[in-house]
């Protein structure tokens, strides 16, 4: 795989999850540098001081306090100098059945998401999401 360092970027609201994607992350067997934010003010914040060493990816939270990850993903794909970011959605498991589940996706994907991942219950699980997005999104094997 590619040496070059992944820098990633992941807001979400809850320390377990951010604790645990970034033990995932330092597990799989890329070179990756993380960026944690904890609402999205603090990601929009984050952005306009960073602008030069904008994320190769975010992870960002649906359901946060503050400014949602919807409000997030419109200010992020309205802004020309972030557009170029990819963004993955995280969330729980829905209660609300499949067809809800999949139209939430379909809708994020039309508002500028690259990708949808419901956050898995185990830590295994989660290792296996992060490194099969990162390398169908940013590593891109030959």
């Amino acid at each position: 795989m590619s040496t070059k360092q992944v820098r990633v970027l992941i807001a979400d609201d809850d320390n377990d999850d951010r604790f645990f994607f970034a033990k995932a992350l330092q597990e799989i067997p890329l070179n990756t540098k993380l960026t944690v934010v904890s609402n999205g003010e603090e990601l929009m914040d984050y952005f306009s001081k960073n602008m030069n060493n904008l994320p190769d990816i975010l992870f960002l939270d649906l359901s946060m306090p503050r400014k949602t990850g919807f409000e997030c993903l419109i200010e992020i794909r309205a802004n020309a100098q972030l557009d170029h970011v990819p963004v993955v959605m995280l969330s729980t498991s829905f209660m609300r059945g499949v067809d809800y589940e999949q139209n939430l996706v379909d809708t994020l994907i039309r508002m500028g998401a690259q990708d949808y991942v419901r956050k898995p219950n185990e830590f295994e699980g989660l290792k296996t999401v992060i490194l099969e997005t990162l390398t169908k999104l940013i590593i891109k094997p030959a």
